[in-house]
């Protein structure tokens, strides 16, 4: 395809225009979402989304998803993570142990436009910057390097042999050397250091306790459940074999050497809150323990938008947007479909680092958005045309400028739908 005769049927400045449908109704869209949850669990997904207009946002990947479908498109489709935005993005462990960072949530992953994907970056990264506080001149300045970024990454990409690209990777130690300043570096070098302790491991003695000769999960509700009944216990048999099956031969045989001691339902994040998330706890022959965390995966909100997807289930489409996106995906990934529910299972808290995003100051935000920027980069170069991406977008500023312009009018627009959605939820999730 050829970028840049693309320009005159998609003009880059047409990127900047948020106009949003005369109809648009986000009570609506967010009532028939919350109508699919489980509702025991909407009072903490309300309560989650009112924290902050990102908070929100975390929380809309469907609404900004309807609110794309008739932004102007290029045509030229990649794997898109589909909920691009700053919290998805972080520092975790390769199968070598060796931490890199990447996009690390998939539960919305379709091939599609990559355009959506960098919209949602870059209003993320101004949503961000306000509820910090900062300057509006440095929310844009930090959206703005996440853009330059993806710019000058999948121009750098284009360049390259398609090997090179599907193998590069970035790694912690990369991310402190093209750091910004002295700040950023430390910034990240915190947070290799706190990735070494955010392990199965070091959370086991925080939420599990001795149980006669094995060990149990620690209840918490409503964030932490056990579930203890035969039906229960036969259900999680039932996924790890399923589970077991989708695994290659080498990671089979490490779960093999593992048995299940306990399962408990968990509440995680924002976007996934009132959506089935379980915990199971297994323990080798000597009794070293493996954490393992199964979450349900339905159908992708940017589906009705982009089509149907090739996978066989949704669990199946997220592990495989996982791996063809992420330069090194966990070894111990899978997939299960058991009594009509699709879940993905992967490792908890497999040695995860990400800067906490409510301490980042201002050149700090800057440096983190541009390094999801060059993630985003690689993960498109490596499943889709990135010269023809690199050709559309040019060199200058013309496209930044655009995307940027409407990533400011979607956080405006972002501040406005919290606003209505804080009023009309103000006491109870049926208000």
């Amino acid at each position: 395809m050829d970028g840049r005769a693309l320009r005159t049927t998609v003009t880059r400045s047409s990127h900047a225009i948020w106009d949003p449908r005369a109809d648009r109704d986000v009570l609506a869209v967010l009532r028939a979402l919350f109508a699919t949850l489980h509702p025991e669990l909407l009072p903490i997904r309300i309560e989650r989304m009112r924290a902050s207009a990102f908070a929100f946002y975390r929380g809309t990947a469907a609404l900004m998803a309807a609110d794309l479908a008739p932004t102007p498109r290029t045509g030229i489709d990649v794997q898109i993570s589909g909920d691009a935005h700053v919290s998805n993005f972080g520092g975790y462990a390769s199968p070598e142990r060796r931490l890199v960072f990447d996009i690390n949530d998939f539960d919305e992953t379709v091939r599609g436009p990559w355009e959506w994907d960098l919209k949602r970056l870059a209003t993320s990264v101004v949503l961000v910057g306000r509820d910090r506080q900062f300057r509006e001149r440095a929310c844009d300045v930090a959206a703005d390097a996440a853009l330059a970024a993806y710019r000058d990454r999948i121009a750098e990409y284009a360049a390259q042999p398609v090997l090179d690209v599907w193998y590069a990777s970035i790694d912690i130690s990369g991310a402190v050397r093209t750091a910004l300043d002295g700040r950023a570096r430390r910034t990240w070098m915190r947070a290799a250091e706190s990735a070494q302790r955010h392990t199965d491991l070091t959370l086991l003695p925080r939420i599990t306790q001795p149980a006669g000769d094995s060990i149990a999960f620690i209840e918490d509700p409503p964030n932490l459940v056990r579930l203890t009944s035969p039906a229960d216990a036969a259900f999680a048999d039932a996924i790890l074999n399923a589970y077991r099956e989708t695994l290659r031969t080498d990671a089979r045989q490490l779960l093999d050497r593992f048995h299940l001691v306990d399962f408990a339902r968990k509440v995680v994040g924002v976007g996934s809150v009132g959506t089935w998330t379980a915990l199971l706890l297994l323990r080798d022959g000597a009794g070293a323990p493996l954490i393992l965390q199964a979450k349900e995966a339905r159908a992708s909100a940017l589906e009705p938008f982009v089509g149907p997807q090739p996978a066989q289930s949704h669990a199946q489409r997220v592990v495989t947007g996982q791996r063809l996106m992420q330069a090194a995906s966990d070894a111990l990934l899978g997939w299960a479909d058991v009594d009509e529910r699709c879940v993905y299972v992967r490792q908890y808290r497999n040695m995860k680092a990400t800067p906490d995003r409510f301490i980042l100051r201002e050149d700090e935000l800057q440096d983190y958005g541009a390094h999801c920027g060059w993630a985003l980069a690689r993960a498109h170069a490596r499943t889709g045309d990135a010269k023809a991406i690199a050709d559309y977008i040019g060199r200058g500023s013309r496209f930044v400028d655009a995307i940027g312009a409407f990533a400011r009018a979607y956080a405006d627009q972002t501040v406005r739908d919290y606003e209505t959605f804080s009023a009309a939820f103000s006491e109870r999730p049926g208000a």
